[in-house]
């Protein structure tokens, strides 16, 4: 959920005030994922200065403001300025006469909360310095460990002097023992987080070897064996200036490519090398570090398999004016470049002098040898707001273009035909399978539980919907002759990862159908769809569920063209899936009267029922949730065949219930569930089709355009996305940004 920004440039002139404002634009760019702090380190002025760092809490906004504070004041030594200059950025209190007040102790550490970066405290940033090579680090942290302070807030250091820096999105869930271990060997520690212990493991394993010859890739490799959790991260040390080091596993890392010139190559080699490691007589075995010889030198081994990361050296062999951005999400560097690539599980990329070079942390572990270089297909416009006031706002307006970018060529509304290409070659496969089992959390689960009817109608195919949580949890039983979809708006969200390679492993099929290309699941899986939804910036998914639940019905009717009896119900199908787009839009045009509706009937209350059956049953549970995550009104999704099961006693005449009332083959028992409503008094919001006439006038509705039941839920969402979006503004909620929540939930 962290988000991690990088910037390395060589032979490439730029000021630090350039730096500042790239670093910051990155962070925008990853506020979606949710965070509570912010921070960046950069290039200091000399070697006692190595790095400067701003930390703050809240906004990227409040960062920003922090940076020209820092930059504007001639003798800032106090307040958040002091920050700038203090390796975990506590603030200190006023310093006099340009002397910092925090004194160290004996081993260099500033009393209180606070680390005095070498040098003191500075009293001024020179924003106009250039830099012809430089490499700088920013975050945006959610609090796991330790509360949002400055002093938890990232980039975090190893030292007093800065010899080791790093910025970190994931959990090590090993940082307890590590702790103890290194305290013991003297090391200290001034952070409440986890990510601390590993700053300060870099520092021990260079304390540690004789002469230190361990080269950086070398280093955070030995880290990183030790490292237990998941994690991406980004690692920069004053022992090899203009480097830095990436590497991840389990969280999401691309490194952005920018140079003016062309390409040699479209990949980068993986490069391998020899595992050589001993054991450390100073931890009793706790390290594996790269043994040294007699001479001081380290050992020759294999050679090392290189490419000279040729994709990016001139004609002549020498490296090139260039400039590298590594990100947690492609939105972030797209206003600098489209070349991206993709790190894998366990890859480690070294930029220095140019040039990128990836290694593995395993060797012959079955992935590719090279990293394909992407051209991202998104456009800035896509992550900005334009004309409307919030992110998720837009995106629901985008709905409409989304679900027919979703169908574009797949979908044949001449001959009535659905063509996926990605699953072609699996679809005797699939059909002959046990089972089909959807595994998705939140919205994405909304989108299977929608479905699952239209599957096992056109399949007659058992159907097991799963949260990827729960299906963990039990250690769900999964035989080879499963079928096992997996769907992320993300692509990076942990369980439903960590579900897919349960699956992997004992044999499944696995298919992902996921917005984000390159994304973990799109990568791993055997195969899939992407919904082609384009970015969704908002945290509440609006989009990318109408979008999913698209692109699952033409899965199912893929599934079901071999049988010839069900080709009058998959032309219905794809006749309504014609219509949706201009379906969708005439909703939209109604917000006024929804607008107005949440005013009169729902501003005030504190708790809300949505009903319906069958095929609405979904779209109840994704109304709810969304009205809840927008909004913190409490919000319930029923089936209305479970009212008499309890729920009925929550209805009086405060209650405002919404039904789901539009016309299909259970109709009429979601009139007796409103009866049983209204007999107690409740106050009934009704949602039905607009040629229906045998609703009361007495009733507030809402009338939306009928389309084949399968589909219909499509619409429905439509008008409980608009009332979640309209609520929350009302209640002066931020909109894109929920309390709590965060986009791509990547940490379990």
């Amino acid at each position: 959920m962290c988000g991690i920004f990088a910037y390395c440039s060589f032979l490439v002139e730029k000021d630090r005030q350039y730096i500042c404002d790239v670093l910051c634009n990155g962070l925008a760019r990853l506020e979606y994922r949710g965070y509570d702090s912010a921070g960046i380190g950069i290039d200091g002025d000399s070697p006692e200065a190595p790095i400067l760092l701003f930390k703050e809490v809240g906004k990227v906004a409040a960062l920003r403001k922090h940076i020209k504070e820092a930059s504007a004041s001639p003798n800032q030594t106090n307040g958040h300025a002091a920050s700038a200059s203090l390796a975990n950025g506590e603030d200190s209190a006023e310093a006099q006469d340009g002397v910092s007040p925090l004194k160290s102790d004996a081993n260099g550490h500033a009393n209180g909360n606070s680390i005095v970066v070498a040098g003191g405290i500075v009293k001024s940033v020179d924003m106009s310095k250039i830099f012809l090579s430089q490499t700088s680090m920013a975050h945006t942290r959610w609090a796991t460990h330790g509360v949002p302070s400055p002093l938890n807030c990232h980039p975090h250091v190893s030292d007093p002097m800065t010899e080791f820096s790093l910025v970190h999105n994931g959990i090590i869930t090993n940082h307890k023992e590590l702790k103890v271990v290194l305290e013991k060997r003297g090391y200290h520690f001034h952070t409440d987080t986890d990510t601390e212990a590993v700053a300060v493991l870099c520092k021990y394993v260079w304390d540690s070897q004789p002469n230190k010859r361990l080269n950086f890739t070398e280093l955070i490799k030995t880290v990183i064996k030790e490292l237990e959790g998941s994690f991406a991260f980004v690692f920069k040390s004053t022992h090899f200036p203009d480097e830095i080091v990436a590497a991840r596993r389990g969280s999401p890392l691309l490194i952005g490519v920018k140079t003016d010139r062309k390409l040699k190559v479209d990949f980068v080699d993986v490069e391998l090398s020899s595992d050589d490691r001993v054991e450390d007589p100073a931890t009793g075995g706790l390290l594996s570090v790269p043994s040294v010889a007699p001479n001081g030198h380290a050992p020759q081994g294999p050679k090392i398999r290189r490419s000279q990361s040729r994709a990016f050296l001139s004609e002549d062999g020498m490296p090139q004016p260039i400039e590298y951005f590594v990100a947690s999400d492609a939105s972030a560097v797209i206003e600098h470049t489209k070349r991206v690539l993709y790190l894998e599980d366990d890859d480690i990329a070294h930029i220095a002098e140019g040039e990128l070079h990836i290694h593995r942390l395993r060797r012959d572990d079955g992935l590719s040898s090279v990293r394909a270089i992407e051209h991202l297909e998104i456009e800035l416009a896509e992550i900005m707001k334009g004309q409307y006031d919030h992110f998720m706002q837009k995106e629901i307006y985008e709905q409409p273009e989304s679900v027919v970018n979703t169908m574009r060529g797949r979908v044949n509304f001449d001959t009535h035909t659905v063509m996926l290409g990605g699953l072609k070659a699996y679809l005797p496969v699939i059909r002959r399978c046990r089972r089909l089992l959807f595994v998705a959390c939140g919205t994405s689960y909304h989108s299977c539980i929608a479905v699952r009817p239209v599957f096992e109608e056109l399949t007659d195919i058992p159907v097991a919907v799963e949260l990827a949580s729960d299906f963990l949890d039990r250690r769900t039983p999964v035989f080879r002759d499963d079928v096992a979809i997996f769907v992320s708006q993300s692509g990076e969200t942990a369980d439903t990862i960590l579900a897919m390679r349960y699956c992997l492993e004992r044999g499944a099929l696995c298919l992902g159908v996921v917005n984000a290309v390159g994304s973990t699941l799109s990568r791993e899986t055997h195969s899939g769809v992407h919904i082609n939804a384009g970015p969704e910036i908002g945290v509440a998914s609006t989009k990318a569920y109408t979008s999913q639940y698209v692109a699952l019905v033409m899965i199912a009717v893929q599934l079901s063209d071999d049988s010839i009896s069900k080709t009058a119900r998959r032309q219905q199908i794809i006749e309504g899936l014609y219509h949706i787009p201009k379906q969708i839009r005439s909703v939209l045009e109604m917000d006024k009267v929804l607008q107005q509706m949440a005013k009169e009937m729902l501003g005030k209350e504190k708790s809300l029922l949505i009903m319906g059956r069958g095929y609405q049953y979904a779209t109840c549970l994704e109304g709810a949730l969304k009205i809840k995550e927008v909004s913190y009104m409490h919000s319930e999704g029923i089936l209305a065949g479970e009212l008499k099961h309890g729920p009925l006693a929550l209805v009086d005449e405060h209650l405002p219930v919404i039904f789901i009332m539009t016309k299909d083959s259970l109709y009429p028992k979601v009139q007796s569930a409103l009866a049983q409503v209204t007999a107690r008094k409740g106050r009934p919001i009704i949602i039905c089709n607009e040629d229906d006439n045998s609703v009361s006038s007495e009733f507030k509705t809402f009338r939306v355009p009928q389309t084949v039941d399968c589909l219909q839920g499509l619409i429905n969402v439509i008008p409980l996305q608009l009332l979640s979006y309209h609520l929350a503004v009302m209640n002066g909620v931020d909109v894109d940004f929920p309390r709590n929540l965060a986009k791509s939930v990547t940490t379990e």
